[in-house]
């Protein structure tokens, strides 16, 4: 029986007081959601988008949506809001992110410099509070760094893995977003999509909407009145028929998109849950894949104004690379299974495969052994030289000589044969040539008859 887990006792603070506030140089150019979110820097994400649905913050007295870029001179109403503390212990609670998570954050930074730091974030955990959660990456951050000014570059969902850059002053963001903007960085993904990927490198221009809503949760689908969006799918390796490992690069960063993109491609991710496919997801479960296959494998750019190079890149995880050896069994025998397709056409000859096959050797007629027929040219000659244990033939005569038939050995005598007779009556889907035969004769039946 499972103990329920008892909920963390939540301490509120007082609320704050109502405070105008006028935006300066440095901080125009921002959402307005973001600011908000710096301001409070203990209220969740949640809490902040209600504020601005319900109007309690204005902007010059107007109210605005999310999406409202601040400019130098605003006027911002900040509302009062409850400043709630953490846990009775101190260990989380809507005020602080939990000591497990800082500590799960701080763990995964893998470059910082006094501009920027960039994480290799673990799956699971959403880059922002909400939705379900109220904290991410980028409120644990401002918890663990409380003198720094931190903001998000751009964006992972939260099942996907990997580099995500976070600018560490408000100089560095605007000038990352302009060079996100402009297509100016370049974000590598490691995808593994479902079945044989047979289309080669594929740039996929579909713009994406995500207006749409199915049981409460955004549903972003292609759409002609959506936004540009651009995916390129490169593949990198196969398993079979089951699945195809892709490098994605991705020039704009719509919502979902590269898991949109791959069901438009009518590959979807394996794993994923909401644009996949079920029954695949299940099977792939036996092999140890239990969130989508995506991961933010490198970020690259130049920095703006002094050109400087900057990568970045962020391994596989471990659970990922466990999956990728699980299946590779199945792109060996793919490999396996190719050379057996020819080999019996090939054996002991180099026999051309073609057609239900006797003996290694395609079907033209009665065959005896392993020299290749051909379909007969017009003028009743060989459309190509019969070969014997793998050596070349000469030429059929074009007198008195049958252009193919059975054959004992595969010797070869002029017109007539020695060591082997010729079947009785016109080969199927093989003429005879035209003259007379230089040794015909009735057919013998079994007595002893002697030569005429």
């Amino acid at each position: 029986m499972t103990t329920p887990i008892e909920e963390p006792v939540r301490i509120h603070g007082p609320k704050s007081a109502v405070e105008m506030r006028t935006i300066t140089a440095d901080e125009a150019g921002q959402r307005i959601d973001n600011f908000l979110m710096r301001h409070f820097k203990t209220v969740p994400r949640s809490r902040v988008y209600r504020l601005l649905r319900k109007g309690e913050v204005r902007v010059n007295r107007k109210r605005v949506d999310a999406e409202y870029r601040i400019a130098e001179g605003d006027e911002v109403r900040l509302p009062p809001v409850r400043l709630d503390g953490g846990d009775s212990d101190g260990q989380g609670g809507p005020g602080r992110p939990s000591t497990s998570l800082l500590e799960l954050i701080e763990g995964s930074v893998i470059f910082q410099d006094k501009h920027v730091l960039v994480l290799d974030k673990p799956a699971g955990v959403a880059v922002h509070g909400g939705s379900g959660m109220s904290y991410g990456v980028i409120e644990a951050l401002r918890a663990s760094r409380p003198r720094e000014t931190l903001e998000l570059v751009h964006r992972l969902d939260r099942d996907t893995s990997g580099c995500l850059l976070i600018a560490r002053d408000r100089q560095t963001l605007t000038a990352l977003h302009a060079l996100i903007r402009n297509g100016g960085m370049h974000k590598t993904y490691l995808a593994l999509v479902s079945g044989s990927w047979q289309l080669g490198t594929k740039r996929i221009d579909a713009p994406l909407a995500t207006d749409n809503r199915q049981h409460g949760e955004r549903h972003v689908r292609v759409a002609p009145a959506g936004k540009d969006s651009v995916s390129v799918f490169k593949p990198v390796q196969f398993f079979g028929s089951l699945a195809t490992l892709m490098e994605v690069d991705i020039p704009t960063g719509r919502t979902h998109q590269i898991r949109v993109h791959a069901s438009f491609a009518g590959h979807p991710l394996l794993g994923d849950d909401k644009y996949g496919d079920y029954e695949l997801n299940a099977e792939m479960k036996q092999h140890g894949l239990r969130r989508t296959f995506l991961h933010a494998q490198q970020v690259a750019f130049e920095w703006p104004g002094s050109g400087v190079p900057f990568h970045v890149s962020a391994p596989l995880p471990a659970e990922l690379s466990a999956v990728i050896d699980a299946i590779t069994p199945m792109k060996r025998s793919a490999k396996r299974a190719a050379p057996r397709a020819t080999a019996g056409a090939a054996a002991g000859s180099g026999a051309k495969s073609g057609g239900p096959r006797t003996g290694g050797a395609r079907t033209g007629g009665p065959r005896t052994g392993d020299a290749r027929t051909s379909e007969p040219r017009a003028d009743g000659a060989g459309a190509s030289e019969p070969r014997s244990g793998g050596a070349r033939a000469s030429r059929p005569r074009p007198v008195g000589a049958t252009t193919s038939g059975a054959r004992t050995g595969g010797a070869r005598t002029g017109g007539a044969r020695t060591g082997g007779a010729r079947t009785s009556g016109p080969r199927t889907g093989g003429a005879r040539a035209d003259g007379p035969k230089s040794a015909s004769r009735p057919p013998r039946k079994k007595s002893s008859r002697g030569r005429g």
